[in-house]
């Protein structure tokens, strides 16, 4: 069975709510973010090279990427980089890439993971791998892994599941119930507190054949796009096609809140989808006394400042910072941001950067 496990790394995101670091000419994926060692895709190369052999390794990303991708994964098969003309979320990148290990292996089983999660305890990581990897070897279902909270946190989607913590506890998969997208403060506790809800990973596994008959039932119009993919001589055309027509959705969305048939995988390691610079903060391992998270490269004075994220890359500059609490201090490539540290106050400067005047800082 090892022969016929493949992983596809989805690595086409911008990274947007992680701006200013994150830009579309090097998006989160491709940085060293807040003194790691190597880029978030590296690591997860790593990761999941651990499990599963390096020639049945996909990378799905954009065409304007390519060069990224073999500049931080040099040792991946130039065929293996899976290039996509346009961004429109997981659900075309899943349908692309079922298709590509049908062609290559009938009775192919993927996990597809995101390329910017930040994974601690490395051993039980690996073990639950390649447990979810055998389950969906061995039954023909949509499975994702659900991670058991250790807070009722506002920043992750959820995954109920049939049966509550009585079902989950004994480690085998679960049937799930239903999703939901970051809930408010009230509702994640209610998550919490019940038992009945793992966080979302987006964390996936399946047989390429059982996920791609389950998008022509759930989402027919996504997979009407690729309907001539075994007969045409010209895949190439139909990506451009097919993407050029596809509507930007998530795999959540288009397939795992329409399907009678997920499962859920309960995972105990620690786990954070690092998604902005608010999660950045709750993740956090070494917050200094006043709750601040701090990167810096160059020297600093910081004064009466706490629950703030501040963050420079430049060797060469003083960082001054004086009576601030529960802000954001960014200091990136042609850009400063100073703004509450505040997703919502994030999604509010996003707007506007969409005005063509700001289209250089992006």
């Amino acid at each position: 069975m090892t022969d016929h496990r493949y992983c596809v790394i989805l690595a086409g995101g911008i990274g947007t709510r992680f701006w200013p670091v994150s830009r579309e000419y090097k998006p989160k994926q491709f940085l060293k973010v807040w003194n790691q060692e190597k880029s978030f895709i590296r690591y997860t190369f790593e990761r999941m090279a651990r499990s599963i052999p390096v020639e049945n390794i996909l990378v799905a990303t954009l065409d304007k990427y390519k060069e990224l991708v073999q500049e931080h994964l040099p040792e991946l098969p130039e065929e293996n980089i899976i290039l996509e003309p346009y961004g429109r979320n997981t659900a075309p990148t899943i349908a692309y890439t079922a298709q590509i290990l049908m062609d290559k292996d009938p009775d192919a089983v993927m996990v597809a993971v995101p390329s910017d999660h930040d994974i601690c305890d490395n051993a039980m990581f690996d073990k639950n791998i390649v447990r979810a990897l055998e389950y969906a070897s061995e039954h023909d279902i949509l499975l994702t892994m659900g991670i058991v909270p250790s807070r009722p946190d506002t920043n992750f989607g959820y995954v109920q599941v049939a049966g509550g913590s009585d079902a989950w506890s004994l480690g085998d998969p679960v049937k799930a119930k239903t999703f939901t997208e970051k809930p408010d403060a009230e509702l994640a506790r209610v998550f919490f507190d019940s038992g009945e809800f793992l966080w979302n990973s987006g964390i996936f596994f399946w047989k390429a054949k059982v996920v791609l008959a389950e998008m022509r039932k759930c989402c027919p119009e996504l997979m009407n796009l690729w309907q001539d993919w075994s007969t045409t001589t010209d895949k190439e055309a139909l990506v451009e096609r097919a993407y050029s027509d596809s509507i930007r959705i998530s795999i959540d969305y288009a397939l795992m809140e329409k399907s009678d048939n997920v499962w859920v995988f309960p995972a105990k390691f620690i786990w954070s989808d690092i998604g902005s610079w608010s999660t950045l903060y709750e993740a956090s391992a070494n917050p200094d006394d006043n709750n601040n998270a701090i990167s810096l490269e160059g020297r600093s004075i910081i004064n009466n400042v706490s629950g703030s994220v501040i963050y420079g890359a430049e060797s060469n500059k003083l960082t001054v910072v004086q009576d601030l609490k529960d802000f954001m201090v960014i200091d990136s490539d042609k850009v400063l941001l100073v703004c509450p540290r505040d997703d919502n106050k994030m999604q509010e400067i996003l707007s506007q950067l969409a005005l063509p005047e700001y289209s250089d800082f992006k």
